[in-house]
């Protein structure tokens, strides 16, 4: 194969098995196990991108995760996929990627011609750019960012692709697969408890995968591979290859993504999952996910060809791949002489070491001279040169200040510059949790400290980089983990370390956050290589007065890429500490938030696509109203009657007939879509006591009472109707857009506030068909079909419940009302809805009985003036606003009791429910949402007092009738108000929000 770069021998890669490739309209060569990273080096590419804002010539830094350069478009079409990095893209026979951000190549890219106008593009420009003339904002301003946001383009086409979701729960969850993780699970499992191994790579190892280390008297891939297999063959452990988790939420809910098929092409993939989110509850969280090499800030430090010391080291171990021919060592730090080192043993030409230390390590002195490697101590790279890729460097003396002396320097040629300044733990998912960060003075890092719930880090993300210190600490953790999680755990080996990787490696170190020149002159130094942000745009973010880091971070950009700042965050804030005078702690990190790492829209959506975004839910009802010929509307997530046209008649018609048939004879209505939950268990009394704002404790059985629910601020989340079923069991409903949000609230308060109460949640809204029967004969129709039953109101009052048998069918029937006329909900089990439904048209057929739909009941409700929470509420009133007050218990303590006595919330001028009668005699509703005025004036701006939330035309009282919420309304009864509509201005009266009955006499006659 013609591959420049690729070693003869050696590496993790298939030789077997030769595929081939494009990138950017050229065929390569690459063999299975190859990234499209390593594939690209093999094959002699070195420029793989542009930078964002500067366009720069742009190659890879970094072998994984941490490379904010090397991003490209993958494959075209549907299964197109913009901004993934190839050194995370395994090679398959027949990929094709492109670069991203550059037209019309990324040979030729005319965008270069920013870098020409940097001066002009410092931190901020946006904002101090884009503001003048104001009239330019929408027209050109505006589009010009949009076309030029972004790098990868989304594909135009659906995504063809199938994604699942799985949920699961562990003892113990491993972030990472390394040595140290490998070396925890091994023990939590011998211990017995159960553990989930994620880690993000095909192969897990990581350090090991190109260590010259011993563990145990032989090879580290030696050990690594017994490790292995002893991990996939334990019964306790689940392990996850390909995976990554990007999110950890409280209570330890960790989110991870497995990219269960990514590294096939999408033809062998058609069928098959591609990704799968994961959502896993864990007892305890154990970060294993390594640390990230830190780049040198310094001129030039962008070209093509400076890397990480730790990239160059993995792709020629783990791919058999030189990154270039000839390299020069830049450092502050042991761990990269290693490195350099162990390079130079397997083939790669390194001919000069440059530290800015002294007195490095006599030993690794020996072994660089002992290669033929020439080493400057206290020299730094000065600047680099080259135009699409590095070819020299420029090494100068560089003092105890960190300030290089541009008079004397040496121009050394390379086509490869191995930098390092040290490691950063990769702490997002322990800060994620809230977790508390330290500096390391002596590892020059930050490094996981403090934490309130059961997380904990070990090995390189806890600061312990070398073997040595990281399989011992593993071992120990996990350990103390088994025994607090109640197991005890045998006595495990600490695994022995040796060979000569491992002296010393990331501790023996000297910061250097900045090459300084102190020359007066602009050095393109840059911190952030996807974003282009440099050193002077952290110095002149700083000058302008932003001294917090996360201003700074949003000013600049600084970390905002898809690397989440993994080589950016950490110089950044080194260089701002230097900028304010404060030291490094004291000027902190950024918030670290989800996800970790960049997450596809279809993981997230899952199977949630198409008609599955939202399911629409059907009633047992559905069939028999779509043959009735039903107008059907959409009701939270449910299909519902609108209304039932007959022959020859408008909707309007239908709604109109439909409501006077309700208040002169009966109607049926298919309530089953109320939320429906049962409460039970001995302190389920005390429970829906601290739920709602009125006492349910004393209710009695078989006695029905109407609730209202509060968030914490004393403000209306939901209501419904309670009844009580037996001493510790309560059946209570709720509004159908609502149901399951009041499940989850209660369960929330359950698990997370009262653990103690001893009750039991259960939904049972499938379980209950509901059919309302109301009306003035609604009682007589009911007779007929349970005629051993007493209905008189003595003996089956208003607001109880009875069981009993309807057409055969057991029921329970509440006599519930949300018409104002006497009204009987029969619940009966979802299978016989039908039947009991055709029952009850039978039995009221010459009595006039009619089915009606969601509009009438509307009117219905809205004329008895009953609420519907959500749409005459907006989220900000309390059961008082809504003239519920009287409702409220002052002796006992709910959810919301205290906000709801607080000053705001009794201020006079809130925003109460009120009535509206129609002033003019136009007989067209209201607009809902009408914007209400004190006075008739149309001249802008008009103070708004309120808005109207409900409006109809009332068939029984033959006008227009509307509620609404307005400010200090119950203190403004018979005041006229305007409302403002797109058609004009109508005048109205407030009055109390009851149109029908206002004394409540026709619920029980």
């Amino acid at each position: 194969m013609n591959a420049p770069a690729r070693l003869s021998e050696g590496g993790l890669i298939d030789r077997s098995r030769p595929i081939h490739f494009t990138f950017n309209g050229t065929r390569y060569s690459a063999f299975q196990g190859d990234t499209l990273a390593s594939a690209l080096l093999a094959n002699g590419v070195r420029l793989i991108a542009r930078s964002f804002k500067y366009h720069r010539p742009r190659g890879l830094i970094g072998a994984g995760g941490e490379d904010p350069c090397g991003l490209v478009q993958l494959e075209d079409g549907p299964f197109s996929t913009p901004n993934l990095r190839a050194t995370e893209i395994e090679v398959y026979d027949g990929l094709s990627a492109r670069s991203v951000n550059a037209w019309p190549s990324v040979g030729f890219d005319i965008g270069v011609i920013n870098n020409l106008l940097s001066s002009v593009f410092v931190a901020g420009f946006y904002y101090k750019t884009f503001m003048h003339p104001q009239s330019f904002w929408m027209r050109y301003y505006e589009p010009l960012i949009r076309r030029l946001a972004g790098m990868g383009r989304a594909p135009d086409a659906a995504d063809p692709e199938a994604y699942d979701h799985r949920h699961t729960q562990t003892d113990l969850l491993i972030a990472g697969a390394g040595p140290a993780g490998l070396t925890a699970a091994l023990v939590a499992a011998e211990a017995g408890l159960s553990v989930m191994l994620i880690d993000e790579g095909p192969r897990p190892g990581g350090q090991l995968l190109d260590s010259g280390a011993e563990i145990d008297g032989q090879p580290a891939q030696d050990w690594l591979a017994a490790r292995l297999a002893a991990v996939e063959a334990h019964e306790n452990i689940t392990l996850l290859k390909r995976s990554t988790v990007f999110g950890l939420y409280d209570q330890n809910l960790a989110a991870a993504v497995e990219r269960v098929s990514d590294h096939l092409p999408p033809q062998a993939r058609r069928g098959a999952i591609r990704q799968r989110l994961w959502w896993i509850r864990a007892r305890h969280v154990l970060i294993a996910a390594g640390a990230h090499e830190r780049p040198l800030v310094f001129d030039g430090n962008d070209r093509p060809g400076v890397m990480l010391a730790s990239a160059v080291h993995s792709y020629l171990k783990r791919f058999a791949v030189r990154a270039g021919r000839q390299a020069v060592l830049f450092a502050n730090n042991d761990n990269a002489w290693h490195q350099a080192l162990d390079c130079a043993r397997a083939g790669l030409n390194v001919t000069h070491i440059a530290d800015i230390r002294r007195d490095p390590d006599p030993a690794l002195l020996e072994r660089a001279q002992a290669l033929g490697i020439a080493v400057l101590s206290g020299h730094a790279v000065h600047t680099t040169h080259g135009g699409r890729a590095l070819n020299a460097v420029e090494l100068a003396p560089i003092d105890e200040n960190g300030i290089i002396d541009g008079q004397n320097r040496q121009r050394i040629a390379c086509d490869v510059l191995m930098m390092s300044g040290g490691w950063n733990p990769a702490v997002h998912l322990f800060s994620q949790a809230q977790g508390k960060l330290a500096y390391d003075e002596a590892r020059a890092c930050f490094v996981p400290d403090r934490i309130d719930r059961p997380v904990s880090a070990i090995g390189a993300a806890s600061g312990y980089f070398t073997l040595g210190e990281l399989l011992p600490q593993a071992v120990q953790a996990a350990e103390g983990i088994a025994r607090d999680l109640g197991h005890a755990p045998a006595p495990a080996a600490i695994p022995e370390t040796g060979g000569d990787m491992q002296e010393g490696a990331g501790t023996a170190i000297r910061p250097l956050w900045q090459v300084d020149y102190n020359d007066g002159k602009r050095h393109k130094a840059f911190v952030d290589l996807q974003n282009d942000v440099t050193a002077d745009d952290i110095a002149l973010a700083a000058r302008e007065g932003y001294t917090s880091v996360e201003h700074v971070k949003r000013y600049t950009t600084t970390g905002m890429g898809t690397d989440q700042g993994r080589t950016s965050n950490v110089n950044a804030l080194a260089l701002l500490a230097a900028q304010t005078g404060r030291s490094i702690p004291e000027t902190g990190t950024t918030t670290f938030r989800p996800p970790y790492a960049p997450v596809t829209f279809g993981a997230l959506a899952g199977r949630a696509v198409g008609r599955l975004v939202s399911p629409l839910r059907r009633t047992a009802l559905d069939g028999w109203h779509e043959r009735a010929g039903a107008v059907f509307e959409n009701v939270g997530p449910w299909r519902r009657p609108y209304c039932y046209p007959r022959p020859g008649e408008t909707e309007g018609e239908a709604v109109t007939r439909e409501c006077l048939a309700v208040r002169r004879a009966a109607g049926l209505i298919d309530a089953s879509t109320l939320g429906k939950i049962e409460v039970h268990g001995p302190d389920a009394g005390e429970f829906l006591n601290r739920v709602y704002v009125n006492a349910f404790r004393k209710l009695g059985l078989n006695r029905c009472r109407y609730g209202m629910m509060c968030r914490e601020d004393g403000h209306l989340f939901d209501d419904g109707v309670v009844t009580r079923l037996a001493e510790d069991r309560y059946y209570l409903t709720t509004t159908t857009g609502n149901a399951a949000a009041v499940f989850a609230w209660l369960e929330d308060w359950l698990q997370s506030e009262w653990p103690d109460l001893k009750v039991y949640v259960t939904s049972v809204t499938e379980a209950w068909s509901t059919l309302t029967l109301t009306g003035t004969k609604a009682r007589g129709i009911l007779a007929r079909l349970c005629p051993e039953s007493d209905l008189s109101n003595d003996a089956f009052p208003h607001m109880s419940m009875r069981e009993g048998e309807i057409a055969g069918t057991r029921a329970r029937i509440f006599r519930i009302s949300f018409t104002g006329e006497i009204s009987y909900e029969i619940n009966i089990p979802w299978h016989e809805a039908e039947k009991v439904w055709n029952a009850i048209l039978s039995a009221g057929a010459d009595d006039g009985l009619t089915p009606y739909g969601t509009e009438a009941m509307h009117v219905l409700r809205a004329e008895k003036g009953y609420i519907i929470i959500g749409q005459d509420t907006d989220g900000e009133q309390t059961p008082a606003d809504m003239g519920y007050g009287r409702m409220v218990s002052k002796k006992k303590h709910f959810i919301g009791s205290t906000a709801m006595f607080r000053g705001d919330n009794l201020r006079t001028d809130r925003r109460h429910l009120v009535g509206l009668a129609v002033a003019d005699e136009n007989p067209a509703p209201l607009q809902e949402g009408g914007q209400i005025s004190p006075g008739a004036d149309t001249a802008k701006p008009v103070k708004a007092i309120g808005h109207v939330t409900s409006s109809y035309f009332s068939p029984h009282l033959n006008r227009p009738i509307a509620l609404a919420l307005v400010a200090g309304g119950q203190s403004r009864m018979d005041e006229t108000v305007y409302i403002h509509t797109l058609e004009g201005v109508r005048p109205a009266r407030i009055v109390r929000p009851v149109f029908y009955d206002e004394e409540g006499k026709r619920l029980h006659d």
